[in-house]
């Protein structure tokens, strides 16, 4: 399979998981809390185990890095090429009835991710992208290219991390900047509002795994966005043990 076809097959999993998880709210739920003490629920493992079995179905010979198989203890052989799937990205916002949640899968190739797909059910929305070859929205609507913007001239919008709205080192990060607005907002909606143009600038300096960024950060750079590594300015790569990332700055376009 060619990217585009890997990419519309992420894309429709991710839209499948979506409404997987809003029939899930429509009915209940309970959360419980994982070991780490982060919640999951019935609406997690339900979206995980479509994306997996149609990943693994279609595409046998790519292994699957997903956020529940791994909490379980199940980890597949280090490979060059893997998928990447937070099946419910933002459970914090979906356990509060927020609508700010998503659906991640992106692909890796030798530790950059090279294609992704969002979808943010509760909105509509499905982002999707590969990089070197642009990025687009689908909505009720249709489908529209997107592209990341220049910083406007009277200042930045930025997006923020609900969970971590009063993080010190976010507010010394932005001292001196020019700021516009900031707007706090959960789950990987933050790199899709970059990358479709809406606000400049997401700082991140709190924990987040390989599956929380892997998706939204294919849709960003292929929007022509960038995420880089706070302290060394490098692309945020993938594959590293623990799959944890270092703290990451999202921009639009330089």
């Amino acid at each position: 399979m060619d990217d585009a076809a890997l990419l519309n097959l992420a894309a429709d999993l991710a839209r499948q998981a979506g409404a997987t998880i809003l029939a899930v709210r429509a009915r209940g739920f309970e959360a419980h809390a994982k070991p780490d003490a982060s919640p999951v629920t019935e609406a997690d493992h339900a979206a995980e185990a479509l994306i997996a079995a149609g990943l693994r179905r279609v595409t046998p010979d790519i292994p699957v890095i997903a956020e529940e198989e791994i909490a379980a203890g199940h980890v597949p052989a280090r490979a060059a090429t893997f998928w990447v799937v937070d099946p419910l990205d933002g459970t914090k916002e979906f356990a509060a009835m927020r609508d700010d949640f998503a659906v991640n899968i992106g692909l890796v190739r030798n530790g950059r991710v090279v294609l992704g797909a969002v979808a943010v059910p509760a909105h509509g929305e499905l982002f999707g992208g590969i990089l070197g070859h642009g990025a687009w929205k689908r909505t009720a609507a249709g489908e529209q290219r997107i592209s990341a913007r220049p910083p406007p001239a009277d200042g930045l919008d930025v997006i923020a991390s609900r969970a971590h709205a009063n993080n010190e080192r976010l507010s010394a990060f932005l001292a001196g900047r020019p700021v516009r607005s900031v707007l706090n907002v959960g789950s990987a909606l933050k790199f899709c509002r970059l990358a479709e143009g809406v606000a400049d600038l997401y700082p991140r300096f709190g924990r987040t795994m390989e599956w929380d960024t892997a998706a939204p950060q294919a849709v960003l750079e292929a929007a022509g966005g960038a995420v880089r590594v706070a302290e060394t300015g490098e692309p945020l790569r993938y594959g590293k043990p623990g799959w944890e990332n270092p703290h990451f700055v999202c921009t639009g376009l330089a």
